[in-house]
């Protein structure tokens, strides 16, 4: 069931991309969670969306952002009712890496014009079921470990129920704000008085609501396509039911005839 907008959190992919629309807020996020200085943002996009074919899959980011050279995509990941194979994050991480990296080479362009890419991953459940707050992935080769590909993309992906000694106590606290609600620090005080603001912000009140109704109008799209190709699907049973018949009618006729034609 959607929630009902007074009731969003930061938490929730919606209210995550709006409050990180404020580029201070979303550095000092960044920051926290990777444990190092990103410098300033440079246009940060909210839900921005990829689609490269007609009938290919779009995707549509909670947070994109540059700083540098470098390209940033923050991810909000709730359960919602599904168990953590149901995402698929892995492969999810490896397709957004090629719509972010597709959208950014030009034709001529040379391939050293990559940008370097951090996509975060940030779940409210733990990803890999290792009881780790943090899981990096970069590239390297099986044969000799220490050596990196080089490729200029990493993934990581946060455990919020994580909690322990061994986390640096910023992390640990927006760990559990995004869990709890409840702010622990100067960051996370921050971050619940930009959702206090935005729960009474009408205009994007608007925009949740018309992001419900669309949801619900795609879910019922999806619904009629599902009961159209069923009625589809039970009327080309019918048909094959009915040739088979046909079939067999005709064998038996030609059976008759030869058994008749036997008799005289």
């Amino acid at each position: 069931m959607a929630k009902n907008y007074e009731e969003l959190r930061l938490s929730d992919d919606f209210m995550f991309g709006k409050v990180m629309e404020d580029s201070g807020l979303c550095r000092e996020v960044l920051e926290c969670l990777l444990g190092k200085l990103v410098g300033e943002l440079e246009g940060i996009e909210p839900q921005r969306e990829f689609r490269y074919a007609m009938d290919g899959k779009p995707i549509r980011l909670d947070i994109y952002t540059r700083a540098g050279e470098a390209v940033y995509d923050a991810e909000m990941q709730n359960l919602n009712h599904r168990r953590p194979e149901d995402y698929d994050l892995p492969r999810r991480s490896r397709f957004y890496q090629a719509s972010m990296d597709a959208d950014h080479l030009k034709k001529k362009q040379s391939y050293r014009t990559l940008p370097e890419t951090n996509i975060l991953f940030i779940c409210t459940f733990d990803p890999f079921g290792e009881d780790l707050p943090q899981y990096t992935f970069r590239n390297r080769c099986d044969e000799v470990p220490e050596l990196a590909l080089q490729d200029g993309t990493v993934k990581y992906f946060f455990n919020c129920t994580c909690q322990g000694d061994e986390i640096p106590e910023d992390m640990q606290a927006l760990f559990r704000y995004i869990m709890t609600g409840k702010p622990m620090d100067e960051l996370t005080g921050k971050l619940q008085k930009a959702v206090e603001a935005g729960l009474r912000n009408e205009k994007w009140r608007s925009e949740y609501m018309k992001e419900l109704l669309h949801d619900d109008d795609m879910r019922e799209e999806g619904r009629a396509e599902g009961r159209e190709e069923g009625r589809e699907e039970e009327r080309a049973n019918t048909e094959r039911e009915k040739a088979r018949a046909d079939a067999l009618e005709e064998k038996v006729r030609k059976l008759e005839a030869i058994i008749n034609k036997m008799n005289r």
